[in-house]
């Protein structure tokens, strides 16, 4: 039989670059994890709401590690709330929002859940369900295969807000 070809633009490192467009993210340095199931945002402060009858979250990132200087504020409405554990068996309750995610030519949406990820080394994680919904592959032997071309996003100190 065949080997069976895939798209490299279908294929990702164990980490990429990303960007969250609905959300005014134009890069994040993700962790591509398919021992998680769900994904997981970086936030270090999140505030609910409601806005013409929906349940929302309004919530601020530092889309880079050690660059506290550069803060996006972001709005979404709650898909709901979860109870999630972490690596460690730690649960918590999640805000999970859906949002899109780009990662080189590929977008879909995904479901993400907020929480605070500052002793992490990324700012994101991409689980396996996010995987699946984008139809992504992962060569856990690789890192940015999508290239860093992102990372040049941030070039000045500046507070982004990525409210609607």
């Amino acid at each position: 039989m065949p080997p069976v070809e895939h798209s490299p633009a279908r294929i990702l490192g164990w980490r990429e670059w990303l960007a969250l467009p609905d959300l005014g993210i134009p890069a994040i340095k993700a962790k591509i994890d398919t021992g998680a199931k769900t994904s997981a945002l970086h936030t270090f402060r999140i505030e609910p709401f409601r806005k013409r009858g929906v349940d929302c979250v309004r919530f601020w990132i530092h889309p880079l590690r050690r660059r506290t200087d550069i803060e996006i504020a972001c709005d979404a409405p709650v898909v709901d709330r979860r109870l999630v554990k972490d690596s460690g068996g730690h649960a918590e309750h999640r805000y999970v929002i859906l949002t899109q995610v780009r990662a080189g030519e590929t977008q879909w949406p995904a479901e993400i859940t907020l929480t605070g990820r500052d002793d992490m080394l990324f700012r994101m994680l991409l689980g396996r369900t996010a995987l699946i919904a984008g139809g992504l592959k992962v060569d856990p032997g690789t890192s940015f295969l999508l290239g860093r071309g992102l990372a040049h996003s941030y070039r000045r100190k500046r507070r982004i807000t990525g409210v609607k």
